[in-house]
C-alpha cells in the first residue's frame, strides 16, 4: 500500500455484468470500452468511487480490440487494450498510453478429479495443445510432466478467445517466445487464425465454456479463474522452476521491467527470467487522447485514474493483481501534466 496520498480524486461507479453504469443525473458519466482482463477491478474499484464521489464509469469490457478502435472513432473517452500501441501508432493518432494494472493469465481445464494446481505444463507443451497437435489428455508429453496425475484417455477441447484480445496478444507472445513452430505457422496477435478450437468472447466467455465443457482448457486472467471455481494449472517458467499463479509471482515477473524503455510504457512481461516469475504475466494499458475533444470528460477520466493510483492497491491485491510501482505512477502523472491539455493548452491535469 503507498505510503502517501496523490492529487485528485473523482470518479466511477456501479459493476454489473460486463458493462459498468450509473445513473445519477448530476454527474456526467466516464465513458470507457475495451479489456476484459482488467474488467473485475475496475469494477471494484467503480463501486468503491462510486460511493465515494457519486461520479460514474460507463465501461464497456468487450475486448482490447474493440476499445483500440472505439478510442479511434473517439466514441469514449477512454480505451483499454491489454495489447499496447507502439510509438508511432500513438504519434499518429495523437493518443497518449499508460499502464494501470498487472495480472497474470493462467490456463485453466476442466478435468474431473483434477484440483487447482495439481497439474503442470510448460510453455511449449501448452503451445502444442492449442496447436492440436497434442489432442489426448494422457499425451505422453503432459504424463511426462505429471507423472502421478490421472489423465484421462479423454479429447483435449481448446477455448480460445474470438473477439479482439489483449489477453490472446500476450498468450500468443509467450507461446511464440518458447515454440518455433507456433511463432512461425501462428504468430502474434489480437485475433489469431486457431488452428482448432472453440471461439468464445472475453475472459467472461472463456471461463463460461472452459467451467461447462469436460475436458476443456482455455486462457484467462487470474481473477476470472478465481471467481469461476476454475481449475488452473501451474507453470514450469523460464528458470525451469514450478510456479503457481499468485500475486508474488506475478510481481516477480514485473520486477525488473524498464517501464520508460518502450513509448508509452509499452513494456511486454511475458517470459521473464527469475525463478518465482509467472510467465504469462502482463501489464494493461489506458488509451487518451493528449487534446481531446471533450476536455471536460477526459479531466474526469484523469481525476478516476488517479483516485485508482492513490486508493485502489488493496482491492487490486485481493483480486491478485498487482498495483503498478510508485516510480510508474509518478512517471505516469508527470506525463499528464506535461502532454495531456485542453484547448487553450493548459494541463488537464495539473489544473486539478
Amino acid at each position: 500500500m503507498r505510503h502517501f496520498i496523490r492529487s485528485a480524486a473523482v470518479a466511477i461507479a456501479m459493476a454489473t455484468a460486463s458493462t459498468l453504469t450509473m445513473s445519477a443525473s448530476f454527474a456526467a458519466d466516464i465513458s470507457g470500452a475495451g479489456a476484459t482482463f482488467p474488467y473485475p477491478v475496475y469494477a471494484k474499484w467503480a463501486d468503491a468511487y462510486k460511493k465515494e464521489t457519486g461520479i460514474g464509469l460507463n465501461y464497456q469490457s468487450i475486448g482490447s480490440g474493440g476499445g483500440i478502435k472505439q478510442i479511434k472513432a473517439k466514441t469514449v473517452t477512454f480505451g483499454a487494450s491489454d495489447a499496447p500501441l507502439k510509438g508511432e501508432d500513438l504519434d499518429s493518432t495523437g493518443l497518449a498510453q499508460f499502464p494501470m494494472v498487472m495480472g497474470g493469465i493462467v490456463p485453466v481445464v476442466n478435468l474431473e478429479g483434477i484440483k487447482p494446481g495439481e497439474l503442470v505444463l510448460d510453455g511449449s507443451t501448452l503451445a502444442d495443445i492449442f496447436a492440436g497437435k497434442i489432442t489426448k489428455w494422457n499425451d505422453g508429453a503432459i504424463k511426462k510432466l505429471n507423472p502421478k496425475a490421472k489423465l484421462p484417455d479423454q479429447a483435449i477441447a481448446v477455448v480460445h478467445r474470438s473477439d479482439g484480445s489483449g489477453t490472446t496478444f500476450n498468450f500468443s507472445y509467450y507461446l511464440a517466445d518458447v515454440n518455433a513452430d507456433w511463432k512461425s505457422k501462428v504468430g502474434v496477435n489480437t485475433a489469431l487464425e486457431w488452428p482448432v478450437g472453440i471461439g468464445a468472447k472475453g475472459n467472461e466467455g472463456v471461463a463460461n465454456n472452459v467451467s461447462q465443457t469436460g475436458g476443456a482448457i482455455g486462457y484467462v486472467e487470474y481473477a476470472y479463474a478465481k471467481q469461476n471455481k476454475l481449475t488452473y494449472t501451474d507453470m514450469v517458467n523460464k528458470d525451469g522452476k514450478k510456479v503457481e499463479p499468485t500475486s508474488a509471482s506475478f510481481s516477480a515477473a514485473a520486477a525488473n521491467a524498464d517501464w520508460n524503455s518502450k513509448p508509452g510504457y509499452g513494456v511486454i512481461l511475458a517470459n521473464q527470467p527469475g525463478a518465482q516469475s509467472w510467465p504469462m504475466t502482463s501489464a494493461t494499458w489506458i488509451l487518451l487522447y493528449k487534446k481531446p475533444e471533450n476536455p471536460e470528460a477526459t479531466s474526469e477520466a484523469l481525476k478516476f485514474f488517479a483516485w485508482s493510483y492513490a486508493k485502489g492497491d488493496d482491492m487490486a491485491a485481493a483480486l491478485d493483481y498487482v498495483p503498478m510501482p510508485d516510480k510508474v505512477v509518478k512517471s505516469v502523472e508527470e506525463m499528464w501534466s506535461k502532454d495531456i491539455v485542453g484547448t487553450d493548452g493548459k494541463s488537464l491535469y495539473a489544473t486539478q
